[in-house]
């Protein structure tokens, strides 16, 4: 049976794909909508939990970030093939606090460090010699310098409003247990498959 709170669920799911075979386990499914209502997914990177909301990275100038603007609210999926389970939380967006970012930024590898200058995320370029050119005029600009975090890059956090916990069973007889927040607990029901 699924623990009570689902970010301790989470946890343990998380731990456990770690040490499955999954290759990438950190990979979750961000959508947005756009002023349209379009949807728009991507997979980003699952970088941890700041008071209770899940961190993710990007440009602030990427279409998901300018998607974030216009409606601050979002669904991540992880699936985890290997291990039978799919999870969806569905919650409020929110820039992480700017110390986060930076703190984060400074872990990062200085090639990554250097490209989330020199990318102007999802913007058309004329080449990738042009990609390359520009990333060279930011590796001389910072050369034997430490890189600072770019004012249009950092972190968002997802603060969840209700969990969607998936366990695969035969017969598409699945297990769909939900989580809904109420003020002070979180509401769990059992789903039809």
């Amino acid at each position: 049976m699924l623990l009570d709170n689902p970010i301790d669920q989470f946890k343990v799911w998380f731990e456990e794909a770690k040490t499955s075979q999954e290759l990438c386990p950190q990979g979750m499914v961000l959508a947005t909508v756009d002023e349209q209502g379009h949807p728009a997914a991507r997979v980003v990177l699952y970088k941890g939990l700041y008071e209770d909301g899940f961190l993710f990275y990007t440009n602030y100038n990427s279409p998901k970030g300018h998607e974030l603007v216009v409606q601050p609210r979002a669904s991540l999926v992880f699936y985890w093939a290997s291990m039978g389970k799919q999870l969806r939380i569905d919650g409020d967006v929110e820039k992480a606090p700017r110390s986060i970012s930076e703190a984060y930024f400074k872990s990062r590898a200085r090639l990554s460090q250097l490209g989330a200058w020199a990318s102007e995320q999802s913007e058309v370029v004329e080449s990738r010699e042009a990609l390359e050119a520009r990333f060279k005029t930011f590796e001389s600009k910072f050369s034997g310098k430490e890189v600072p975090c770019p004012p249009h890059w950092g972190g968002y956090r997802l603060m969840p409003i209700s969990f969607e916990f998936w366990i695969e069973q035969p017969g598409r007889f699945h297990d769909r247990i939900k989580y809904v927040r109420t003020k002070e607990t979180w509401k769990k029901t059992r789903l039809s498959p």
